[in-house]
């Protein structure tokens, strides 16, 4: 009876009233889930594929902590040895790192701390034999008692990789379903409101509601893995810096699963697809920057001689070089990728370029030679067949890198620029020994012949 009473504004606002309590329902809700979810996302970025990252890193320094155990009794390097403890710090970092994330048992970490120091002392212990030339009782000490700890430890860190992949996993699932929770109640006041049956209260739902809608889909599909899904909502309320943040987080995303990809399998470093994508940027950003590319001169013949297996391990230590170059001379918005085989790239400001090009070229030939036997190092030279298939002398392996410098005002693109590395690298191939050349210099030279 009241009802009948009231006059229509009295009806109209009370309706008006019914409609934006369900709006303001409706919206904080949905609000609140999203932030809920970008919140959950946000966590799987920073703990998980952290925790993925450092884990794979940790798995890696335990695999040369025994590539370096093994090859010493018998090399009995104290370059091996030295390369040994350097990853066995590593491991100790990456092991800190992951302590300090959620995902390890403290038990896990201490186990996993005592089973490395016990390798470690057995690796002086070994030392100490291999010293007093007592290799073969080093090798079966190491064999008997090395093996068992190195398995339990890669078996620990594997179970750790498996659980991080396991919590991705559930991680995006759980946030699928809370957004198809999300959607589902959303969708339900918004009929609500809509059947209050007032313009205004419709258009403020429909504004809210249809980006909100958009996001939910785009997160289902960031859930099935689809990480290329972009939201385009162009607002500068709550939704908007919220559609802003979860695009971020989709091309982080993106990111994240294409350097995973690409990363060289051999060497860790980043592959193609990175070093066109930091080449473009700094381009388009107008940073002068120099492209240096490290090719190595007579690979083949010693790969062919010695095999694509002793090939590797030149190939991971001209890696290692340019890390080391690049901690020495560099600076950490440097970087190194691999492209493939014996072709590594290094993007840096021009000056510390120079300094790490000068540090690889002195520092190559030395490092090589203990990859040949002896007699090979005394000739400076293996017999090897060529691509007709004669047998003639190669030369040992050594680097030519190839420096090209701009701002993005010679090359427009990637492309370009790496054109003009290789007309570079083909003047540097005529040259002999470990060298580093420039354009200004290759052009110098052309300009000196033809006067």
């Amino acid at each position: 009876m009241m009802w009948m009473r009231m006059t229509i504004g009295k009806k109209l606002l009370w309706a008006y009233f019914f409609g934006a309590t369900l709006m303001v329902l409706t919206s904080g809700y949905a609000i609140h889930r999203l932030y809920d979810l970008t919140q959950r996302a946000d966590y799987i970025i920073k703990n998980d594929f952290e925790m993925l990252e450092n884990v794979g890193n940790l798995l890696t320094a335990l695999l040369k902590m025994e590539e370096a155990a093994k090859k010493y009794p018998v090399l009995k390097d104290p370059e091996i040895a030295e390369f040994y403890w350097m990853n066995s710090r590593e491991f100790e970092l990456y092991l800190r790192k992951i302590a300090a994330l959620r995902g390890v048992e403290r038990r896990e970490f201490a186990t996993a701390s005592a089973k490395k120091a016990a390798y470690d002392e057995l690796f002086m212990a070994v030392s100490q034999l291999v010293l007093e030339k007592r290799d073969l009782e080093a090798r079966e000490v190491f064999t008997k008692q090395g093996d068992p700890i190195l398995n339990e430890l890669v078996t620990m860190v594997k179970a750790w990789d498996r659980r991080c992949n396991q919590e991705i996993d559930r991680g995006m699932k759980d946030i699928n379903k809370r957004s198809l929770r999300a959607m589902q109640v959303t969708v339900i006041l918004s009929i609500i409101g809509l059947v209050a049956g007032l313009t205004l209260a419709i258009f403020i739902i429909l504004d809210i509601s249809r980006p909100l809608k958009k996001l939910e889909r785009a997160t289902g599909q960031i859930a099935a893995g689809k990480f290329e899904t972009q939201v385009e909502i162009k607002r500068d309320d709550e939704i908007g810096h919220l559609a802003r943040a979860f695009n971020f987080m989709a091309r982080r995303l993106k990111e994240l699963e294409a350097l995973h990809l690409d990363a060289s399998p051999l060497t860790r470093l980043p592959g193609n697809l990175a070093i066109e994508r930091e080449i473009d940027r700094r381009l388009k950003e107008g940073q002068l920057f120099s492209l240096c590319h490290i090719d190595l001169d007579n690979f083949k013949p010693f790969a062919d001689t010695y095999g694509y297996a002793w090939g590797s391990e030149i190939i991971k230590e001209t890696a290692a070089l340019l890390e080391e170059a690049k901690k020495s001379a560099g600076a950490e918005s440097d970087f190194i990728g691999h492209i493939g085989g014996d072709d590594f790239i290094l993007v840096a400001d021009p000056q510390r370029a120079l300094k790490i090009c000068a540090y690889i070229v002195q520092g190559f030939e030395e490092r090589m030679r203990r990859f040949y036997p002896a007699e090979d190092v005394e000739k400076g030279y293996i017999v090897a067949r060529d691509r007709k298939g004669q047998r003639q002398k190669f030369p040992l392996v050594t680097v030519t890198i190839s420096i090209v410098t701009d701002d993005g005002t010679n090359y427009r693109n990637p492309v370009e620029m790496a054109r003009a590395v290789a007309r570079v690298k083909e003047y540097g191939k005529t040259l002999p020994g470990s060298t580093y050349v420039t354009k200004e210099e290759m052009e110098k030279c052309s300009y000196g012949d033809l006067a």
